[in-house]
């Protein structure tokens, strides 16, 4: 016995079937922004550090989430093997790794990306025009400054260089 289809009659769809249909199709941007999210930053800063805020906001408009602890980084930094002469103003644990100062998005997200064996990323000191240091009060300003990926044996290479 074959079974045949008509043509000659057009395909009724139930109300329900359009309904669910709908809601599966509109959750697909939820299902994949959840898959691309990037991980939590964990932020240690002083409470009164204005550019280290904005960093912060930098790093959300960015596409991460953050947890800002105001106690000072000076302890993190030490913990997670940073050397003080990487140092900043602020200290951020993020995938295992340190990032220490004013790092651009666009370096952390490369470096999560390719997971190299590190302590993590530093941007020694606070340049201007680095994120964070790139407010209006800079007027237009902007310092050239490198990205150091920071090894476990206490070196540093140039991870990406900004001019």
């Amino acid at each position: 016995m074959s079974t045949s289809i008509r043509f000659d009659r057009p395909m009724q769809v139930s109300r329900r079937a359009l309904i669910v249909g709908a809601c599966g199709i509109a959750a697909l941007p939820h299902w994949s922004a959840a898959q691309t999210a990037l991980p939590l930053v964990e932020v240690w800063k002083s409470p009164t550090c204005g550019c280290c805020g904005d960093w912060i906001r930098y790093l959300e408009a960015n596409g991460f989430r953050t947890r800002v602890f105001d106690v000072g980084s000076v302890k993190k930094r030490a913990e997670m093997g940073v050397d003080l002469r990487y140092g900043s103003c602020h200290t951020a644990v993020v995938g295992g790794y340190a990032i220490e100062g004013h790092v651009p998005a666009r370096e952390i997200k490369r470096l999560l990306r390719e997971r190299p064996t590190a302590i993590g990323l530093a941007v020694p000191g606070m340049p201007i025009g680095s994120p964070g240091m790139d407010g209006p009060e800079y007027g237009g300003r902007k310092d050239a400054y490198e990205v150091l990926l920071l090894t476990k044996d206490g070196r540093a290479s140039v991870f990406h260089a900004y001019s």
